[in-house]
C-alpha cells in the first residue's frame, strides 16, 4: 500500500471540509485494498463440452459452423494451442479434475466398471471446497453413479447431473432423451423442462446467484453431454446445418446451442458484476466425433484416436482482473493434468496433502513469463478395454515429436497431419520417448490391480439402497450401456458380466433384481411400447421393448447361489441374504423355460439394520463420538481397506485413534489389514501399537488372518503375541 502523508494543523483538522476529505481518502484506501483482495480469490467457471473437436469452432477455421460467442471468448483469452487430453470421455474427466494420469486414477474406459474414480483420488471439487469455495457441478460427470464416486461425494456441494456417460444411457433416469425428463439434483431425481444444455446452464446460474453474496468465491464445473450422440438439437439451432444430414446437422446444432449458452453465461456474469473477477475456461473432452469430414485443422484422427485429432482440443482461459483478456496463443505443449495445479496457484487454495500431481503449474506459460521451460514429455492413450494393455492406442508427445503406439514417429512441427512415419530414421528420439513411456508404465501398472468396486451397506448420505445398472458390469465385451440395449433385451454372453462390489457392513441385505428400472413400473416379462420422438435422430427410447419370458431369477453373491421363480406379473424379484464385509462379485440373471439367460439389467441392494435389541447388545465403545470424529474414522478405515499406507499415516498424524472402531462389528483397522492380507500395513500397525488381540464380531486379527487364509500374516501376528479369540476367552 502507498504511504500517504497528510499534514494538517489542529485548526484545519477540525474543519468539516477537511474531515470530509479525510474520510473520503480513508474509504478510497480501504476500497482499493479490499478490491485487490477480491482479485486474489477469483471465481472459476469451467465449461467442458463433449465430443467437440479442435476444428468444431468458426474461430479455428470451420467453414460451415458459426460460433460467434466462442469466437469472441477466443479473441479475449489466452489460448493453449497444443493442449492434450485423453481420446475419450471419462478418462479426460478423471485426469482433468485430479491433475493425475487417468490410468492411475482407475479410469481407463467409459463403461464396465472402469469409469469410476477411485475414492482416494482428490478432486478439484474437494480441493476448492476445502479452500472455502462454493462448489457446483452441472451436467455430465461420468465418473461413477454410486457412493463414493458421485460428484456430491467428491467435494461438489451443489449437483445437477444425468446418469452414466450421457442422457438416455443405462444409469440415467428412464426414458430421458435430451428434452425435459429428470436429472439427479444432489442425489435425487427431479423433473426438468427444456433442452439438456439449457437446463445445466440455468441451474449453474441459479447456483451463482445463491452464493454470490457470500464472502467466499465459487467454482462452477459445467460439463455438457452435447454434442455427444445421439444427435438431438433444438430445431432452431440445427436448421441452418441440416443440409449436412440429420446426424451432422444436429451435431453442429448442439454446438451452436452451446455457443449461445456460453454467450448468455458471460452476459449473466457481467450483469451480476462478476465477470471481471471470474476465471472463465472453455475446453472439450476429446477430439470431434462427427465434424472431422468438415474441418479438422489438418489433423489425423478423431475421437478415440491416438493421433492428434483424437486428443488435441481447444482450451481458452479468460480473466480480466488477472490480465488474461488480451488474446494470445501459448504454443508450448500442455496437458489436462496441468489444470488443477495451475488453478490452485491462481486461486490461492492449499494443495491437498500427500498428493503428487502428474501435471505442473503452467502459470508462467499462460502469462508469457516462462524462461528455460523444459522440453516436457507427455502421454495419452485410449485403453477402453477391461484391463490396460501396454502401448495400446498411445501417443508419447513433446513440442516436436509424437511416438504413436511405440512404432510410429512423427515430427509434428513439419508434419501436423502425421503422414510421414520417420521412426527408423530417428533412433535417438525413439529411444528417449520409449524409455520415458516404459518408466511411466512401470510406475502406474501396479494400480491396475486395484479396480474400483461399488460400495454396499456404506454409512453415508444416499448410499443405501444402492442402484446397480449393467453399464457397470465387468465383462469381456461391451456392456449394455444405453437404454436401447435394455429395450433390445441384449443377452450375448460376452456382453454380460458381474458387478464388482465392496460390502462395507456385515449384516442382512435384500437384493431386488429387475429387467426394467423401478421408475418404469413394468413387469419383468412385459413388452414395452416405443417412447416418443424428439428432434434429430431416433432417441434410445424410440425402440420397442422386447419381451423376455423369464421363469426364474438367479443371484450369486457371498458364496451363495440362489434361485427364485418369476411370475408374469412380477416387476422385481427380491432375495434375502446375509453378507460379510469385503469385496465380492454380484452375478444376477433371468432364465426362460429353455434355460436361455439374460442378465438382470438392474439390481437394488439394501442393507437392513438389525433389530434394536441386537443393536444394543453389541459392543459400541465409541457410541458418543462426534460426526467429525466419525468421518475421520471412516476415512481411516477406508484407507486401511485400500491398503493406502500414506493415507493411514496421515490419519494417525491428524489424531485418529489407531484402535478406533467403525461399524457395529467392532472392527479395527488391524482386522481390516489382516483380512486384506496386506503385510506392509499389518507390520506398520503392529509397530504403532495397534491392539493385536482386539476382539470383534469376526474374532481377533489372528482369527481374521486365518479365516482369510493369509498364513504369512497369521504367522506375523502370532510372532508378535497375537492370539485366537478362544485362547483369550
Amino acid at each position: 500500500m502507498r504511504n500517504i502523508n497528510i499534514s494538517l494543523s489542529s485548526e484545519e483538522f477540525m474543519k468539516p471540509s477537511y474531515l470530509k476529505n479525510l474520510l473520503l481518502i480513508i474509504l478510497s484506501i480501504f476500497s482499493t485494498y479490499f478490491s485487490g483482495f477480491g482479485a486474489n480469490r477469483p471465481n472459476v467457471v469451467i465449461v467442458m463440452t463433449d465430443d467437440q473437436g479442435y476444428g468444431d469452432l468458426s474461430c479455428h477455421g470451420n467453414p460451415i459452423l458459426k460460433t460467434p460467442h466462442l469466437d469472441k471468448l477466443h479473441s479475449e483469452s489466452v489460448r493453449l494451442t497444443d493442449y492434450h487430453v485423453a481420446p475419450t470421455c471419462s478418462p479426460t474427466r478423471a485426469a482433468f479434475i485430479t491433475g493425475r494420469w487417468t490410468n492411475r486414477t482407475g479410469v481407463w474406459h467409459t463403461i464396465m466398471g472402469r469409469s469410476m474414480l477411485r475414492h482416494n483420488e482428490v478432486t478439484i471439487g474437494q480441493i476448492f471446497a476445502d479452500g472455502d469455495y462454493h462448489t457446483g457441478m452441472f451436467g455430465k460427470w461420468h465418473l461413477g453413479d454410486n457412493y463414493p464416486y458421485r460428484p456430491e461425494d467428491r467435494g461438489f456441494q451443489e449437483v445437477l447431473r444425468h446418469g452414466g456417460g450421457g442422457v438416455g444411457q443405462t444409469p440415467d433416469y428412464w426414458d430421458n432423451a435430451y428434452f425435459d425428463g429428470s436429472y439427479f439434483h444432489n442425489g435425487k431425481a427431479v423433473p426438468v423442462k427444456g433442452f439438456c444444455t439449457d437446463v445445466y446452464f440455468d441451474y449453474a446460474k441459479r447456483f451463482i446467484r445463491k452464493v454470490k453474496k457470500s464472502e467466499n468465491p465459487f467454482l462452477v464445473y459445467l460439463c455438457t453431454n452435447a454434442p455427444h450422440g445421439p444427435m438431438h438439437s433444438p430445431e432452431k439451432f440445427s436448421k441452418p446445418y441440416l443440409n449436412q444430414g440429420v446426424n451432422v446437422g444436429n451435431f453442429l446444432g448442439m454446438i451452436a446451442n452451446i455457443d449461445e449458452n456460453v454467450g448468455s453465461m458471460r452476459a449473466f456474469l457481467e450483469n451480476e458484476g462478476l465477470a471481471e473477477d471470474t476465471i472463465f475456461i472453455f475446453t472439450t473432452d476429446n477430439g470431434t466425433s462427427s465434424g472431422a469430414n468438415i474441418h479438422n485443422n489438418g489433423m489425423r484422427g478423431r475421437k478415440g484416436s491416438e493421433y492428434d485429432g483424437g486428443h488435441r482440443v481447444p482450451f481458452f482461459m479468460h480473466w480480466p482482473n488477472g490480465g488474461l483478456n488480451k488474446g494470445r496463443n501459448v504454443d508450448t505443449i500442455t496437458s489436462y493434468v496441468d489444470v488443477v495445479p495451475t488453478l490452485i496457484d491462481y486461486c490461492k487454495v492449499k494443495p491437498p496433502k500427500d498428493v503428487k500431481f502428474d501435471g505442473v503449474n503452467i502459470r508462467p506459460l499462460i502469462e508469457g513469463k516462462s524462461q528455460n521451460w523444459p522440453d516436457r514429455i507427455l502421454i495419452t492413450d485410449s485403453q477402453r478395454v477391461r484391463d490396460p494393455i501396454k502401448w495400446r492406442k498411445s501417443s508419447v508427445m513433446t513440442d516436436q515429436w509424437r511416438l504413436v503406439n511405440g512404432k510410429e514417429l512423427y515430427d509434428i512441427k513439419t508434419d501436423p497431419g502425421q503422414k510421414n512415419n520417420i521412426f527408423k530414421s530417428k533412433p535417438k528420439v525413439v529411444d528417449r520417448l520409449t524409455k520415458f513411456y516404459d518408466q511411466w508404465w512401470e510406475e502406474i501398472v501396479p494400480t491396475f490391480g486395484q479396480p474400483t468396486a461399488i460400495y454396499l451397506g456404506a454409512d453415508a448420505p444416499l448410499a443405501n439402497p444402492v442402484t446397480l445398472t449393467c453399464h457397470d458390469w465387468i465383462a469381456d465385451g461391451s456392456t449394455p450401456w444405453n437404454q436401447r440395449h435394455i429395450r433390445n433385451a441384449e443377452k450375448k454372453p460376452s456382453n454380460t458380466g458381474f458387478w464388482a462390489v465392496d460390502i462395507k457392513s456385515a449384516g442382512d441385505y435384500t437384493v431386488e433384481l429387475r429387467r426394467w428400472p423401478k421408475e418404469s413400473d413394468i413387469a419383468i416379462t412385459a413388452e414395452l411400447e416405443a417412447g416418443a420422438d424428439v428432434p434429430g435422430v431416433k432417441p434410445f427410447r424410440a425402440a420397442v421393448g422386447k419381451p423376455f419370458p423369464a421363469v426364474k431369477a438367479h443371484l450369486k453373491l457371498g458364496g451363495k447361489e440362489l434361485t427364485l421363480p418369476v411370475k408374469k406379473t412380477d416387476k422385481g424379484i427380491t432375495f434375502k441374504i446375509s453378507l460379510e464385509e469385503g469385496r465380492d462379485e454380484l452375478w444376477a440373471k433371468f432364465t426362460d423355460a429353455s434355460g436361455t439367460a439374460m442378465g438382470a439389467f438392474y439390481a437394488y441392494v439394501t442393507r437392513h439394520d438389525p433389530d434394536e435389541n441386537a443393536s444394543q447388545s453389541e459392543p459400541l465403545p465409541q457410541r458418543n463420538i462426534t460426526e467429525e470424529h466419525l468421518k475421520a474414522i471412516g476415512d481411516f478405515h477406508l484407507a486401511a481397506e485400500e491398503g493406502d499406507l500414506a493415507a493411514v499415516k496421515q490419519c494417525l498424524k491428524n489424531g485418529t485413534d489407531i484402535n478406533s472402531v467403525r461399524g457395529k462389528g467392532s472392527l479395527r483397522v488391524l482386522h481390516r489389514a489382516a483380512s486384506a492380507g496386506n503385510k506392509t500395513l499389518v507390520t506398520f500397525l503392529i509397530k504403532e501399537k495397534a491392539d493385536i488381540n482386539a476382539l470383534s464380531i469376526e474374532g481377533t486379527p489372528l482369527d481374521v488372518a486365518l479365516k482369510s487364509k493369509h498364513q504369512e500374516i497369521a504367522l506375523l501376528i502370532r510372532k508378535q503375541g497375537g492370539k485366537k479369540s478362544e485362547e483369550i476367552q
